[in-house]
């Protein structure tokens, strides 16, 4: 396929799967059952800090994590006691995610969102930057605690050649603003022009066969080499061709 051909079928293919339907079988669907801007946020990157593995397994590991907080997100992170976080820290919760770092998370954000009404001011973003690079790298610092911790490795580091794949698909529910119900476009004073595609396996093999990377990587170097090509298509709007590239990877209808 040529340019033009190439961008009209991820226009396409974006089109038919940034829908309402898409909702039900994804992890998005968990910061969704809230309607607080907070409450979304935090249901929101837990569902995406674990999002790796079976999307069904990830849904059903978010729903636990709901129901430890008594399905009400920001109220536990601000009113929870020392007994509940005792209760946690041995349970299971997803694979490496462990109670431990649930209730690291849940310190973490109890300090943060004292200081701060929303997450997006962690992720603030210089206009002359061209993507999140620098500012998953702020959060980072502001987020986590100087001394290691093992829940650590949960936010991967972009200036690691981490591809932040878990982080970027978060700033995308956050911040993508459209009509069709998907992503939440909450965080108002951050542009969508910077968001970047969520790189992982499935949309890595199919931006190679369709020759929009040449990196064999899932490395923050081929999200910056998706990032010149995809915004050729759209500069105001990249992230959208995600949908397009997860469908695709979804449906194997390139195989």
């Amino acid at each position: 396929m040529n340019f033009e051909e190439l961008k009209s079928f991820l226009d396409e293919k974006a089109d038919q799967y940034n829908h309402s339907d898409f909702i039900e079988n994804d992890p998005i669907q968990i910061p969704h059952r809230f309607s607080a801007k907070q409450d979304i946020e935090i249901a929101g990157f837990l569902s995406a800090v674990i999002s790796w593995g079976n999307r069904k397994s990830i849904i059903k590991s978010a729903e636990k994590i709901l129901d430890i907080m008594g399905n009400a997100p920001y109220d536990f992170v601000l009113n929870h006691s020392g007994k509940d976080m005792t209760a946690i820290e041995d349970k299971s919760i997803h694979r490496t995610f462990n109670g431990q770092d649930f209730v690291y998370f849940i310190r973490q954000f109890n300090r943060i969102y004292k200081e701060n009404d929303s997450l997006e001011d962690l992720f603030r973003i210089d206009e002359q930057e061209i993507n999140f690079y620098h500012a998953i790298e702020r959060f980072r610092n502001h987020f986590l605690e100087p001394e290691k911790h093992r829940s650590h490795k949960h936010i991967s580091s972009p200036y690691k050649n981490s591809s932040a794949k878990r982080i970027i698909m978060f700033l995308r529910w956050m911040i993508r603003k459209d009509k069709r119900g998907v992503d939440f476009g909450i965080w108002e004073n951050t542009d969508q022009k910077y968001l970047s595609i969520p790189l992982d396996v499935h949309t890595g093999n199919i931006s190679r066969k369709l020759g929009l990377i040449t990196r064999t990587q899932n490395d923050w170097k081929t999200v910056e080499e998706l990032d010149r090509m995809i915004r050729q298509f759209d500069e105001k709007d990249p992230a959208k061709y995600d949908f397009a590239l997860f469908g695709l990877g979804v449906t194997k209808e390139l195989q």
